[in-house]
């Protein structure tokens, strides 16, 4: 008999529910006693939020297009050690992925690769026994999938269930109605322009974590399912090793699925302009090794300054833990509540978040500002992603047309635009020597932006260090903006593609102390 359960949620289509019934059986899981891990598939930020937040273990991202299968599988292994049961929320519809001839990328093609049973998710708001035509042809599609029970979601009412019931039991009796989600608008998730809002911007109050669990009590057959996603481990012990990691090789140039793409989106990416319909990211398949070696614990460690706050809260948990692993002590920090460079930083990362919606409070920061100024006239490595970058640029002009001035690091200026400017995996090729790598290193992430660059100046002054190779037929843009020890990109790379990235950056930190000498780095302006 299993031990452990672990399952997949996917959905029919992106806004099908997948987010509120993943956060509602984890919550009712955890109110039974048993200690859940979550993981997220796709390059998702707001989610794991929410998953980390409700479970209180870190939700981890799995991903089929930045990261290897071995990378997933060992990611999965890892983190399910120490937890009874494991649920993993999908991304986008079931099959979608990088195209529409193959699985890759996709949470169908996670779910095998990980031995995982699928909890298909079924908007049945408008449908009837059309239904079960739409579950027909789910669980035919690829007769490796093990798609094993179905939740409708928005059922109108008890009569629209039994309706629903005996629709799939007369078309499909060999896969289980596993419940019906009737519409409840008190748990549903607010959303903005980059997706949802962030989980800690919300109450998640125990009442409104009891109040999911309950959803799931009452809606869903939790003995059922737990039956049907008994889990022992066997598939995946005769495809690796976890106990023997191995570091993660550069990827091939010629591997087929490089550049960027995209497809129809995962519901956490909805634009604000049409949040039922917007546009998300494409996927392929990468070629890297597997999870993190663990480096040398005795190694002399640096300090990194990470601001984390409702500004800066875009960073994957494996980026911080590679870090960690190349030797990093990371100190947080909230440059929102006052506070800057901590005592002894040598480096700096920059995560992306909503900088814009939080401009006029940051650009009264001013000892924040003129820590940003000093560490890059300095010399320390200062690394920015995507919001990060644009704390240090010249200035950010909001939605509203209202200019804040920020750090003035980088000669340009960032501008929020109505409409999304970019959403898309992208392939990072390192043209020119940075922070992350020497010439030719490939590095895997995403870019998703409602941002654009203004009033660029001193072009001879910074070196773009990157190239982001688009797919055939389009053009390559140079990106990675350098100046001094400072790079600053709207790509959110995953140091899983590339470990060596990790370690370099880490290395520069490293370097850039030594050269200070025993008193080098920021004396400490905190408090």
């Amino acid at each position: 008999m299993a031990s452990k359960i672990a399952f997949l949620v996917g959905g029919t289509h992106s806004g099908c529910g997948k987010t509120t019934v993943t956060l509602a059986l984890m919550a009712a899981f955890q109110a039974r006693g048993l200690q859940v891990q979550p993981f997220k598939i796709g390059p998702d930020f707001i989610d794991p939020g929410f998953h980390t937040r409700l479970t209180g273990r870190t939700s981890r991202n799995l991903d089929g297009w930045m990261l290897s299968r071995d990378y997933n599988v060992d990611r999965f292994l890892r983190s399910f050690q120490e937890s009874q049961v494991a649920i993993v929320e999908g991304v986008m519809g079931l099959f979608d992925g990088y195209d529409g001839a193959s699985e890759a990328g996709s949470s169908a093609e996670m779910a095998k690769w990980l031995g995982l049973p699928v909890i298909l998710v079924v908007d049945a708001g408008s449908m009837a026994r059309s239904a079960a035509a739409l579950v027909y042809g789910y669980c035919h599609f690829d007769q490796d999938l093990r798609v094993t029970g179905v939740i409708f979601n928005r059922v109108g009412s008890p009569g629209h269930f039994q309706y629903l019931q005996s629709a799939m039991a007369a078309s499909l009796p060999s896969v289980p109605v596993l419940g019906g989600i009737p519409r409840d608008q008190e748990v549903s998730l607010p959303e903005r322009h980059l997706g949802l809002v962030m989980a800690d911007e919300l109450a998640l109050d125990k009442p409104w974590a009891e109040r999911l669990g309950e959803l799931a009590e009452r809606h869903i057959d939790l003995a059922e399912l737990s039956a049907l996603a008994g889990w022992d481990g066997d598939y995946l012990s005769r495809k690796t090793n976890a106990a023997a990691p191995v570091h993660p090789r550069r990827f091939d140039p010629d591997s087929p699925g490089s550049g960027v793409s995209v497809v129809e989106p995962s519901s956490l990416y909805q634009a604000a302009e049409n949040p039922e319909a917007s546009l998300a990211l494409a996927i392929s398949s990468p070629k890297q090794g597997a999870f993190p070696v663990t480096w040398d614990s005795n190694a002399d460690r640096i300090v990194l300054a990470v601001p984390r706050d409702a500004a800066f809260c875009f960073y994957y948990e494996d980026n911080l833990d590679a870090v960690r692993d190349a030797g990093a002590d990371l100190r947080f920090f909230s440059p929102l509540a006052g506070e800057s460079l901590p005592q002894g930083t040598v480096g700096i990362y920059l995560g992306g978040g909503y900088p814009e919606l939080h401009a006029e409070r940051l650009a009264r920061q001013l000892r924040f500002l003129d820590d940003l100024r000093r560490a890059a006239r300095e010399g320390m490595p200062i690394y920015a992603e995507c919001g990060g970058m644009m704390v240090l640029s010249r200035f950010i002009v909001t939605r509203d047309s209202e200019q804040f001035p920020m750090a003035g690091v980088l000669p340009f200026g960032t501008r929020m635009l109505k409409r999304r400017k970019a959403l898309g995996y992208t392939e990072v090729l390192i043209r020119k020597p940075c922070l992350l790598g020497e010439v030719g290193v490939r590095m895997r992430g995403h870019e998703f932006h409602y941002s654009e660059i203004v009033e660029q100046e001193d072009q001879e002054t910074l070196i773009r260090s990157y190239e982001l190779q688009a797919r055939h037929g389009t053009a390559s843009v140079l990106e990675g903006f350098q100046i001094g020890a400072v790079l600053a990109s709207y790509v959110h790379i995953h140091f899983g593609s590339n470990l060596d990235a990790a370690s370099h950056l880490v290395e520069a930190c490293r370097r850039f102390r030594e050269k200070m000498g025993p008193h080098g780095g920021n004396r400490g302006t905190e408090g």
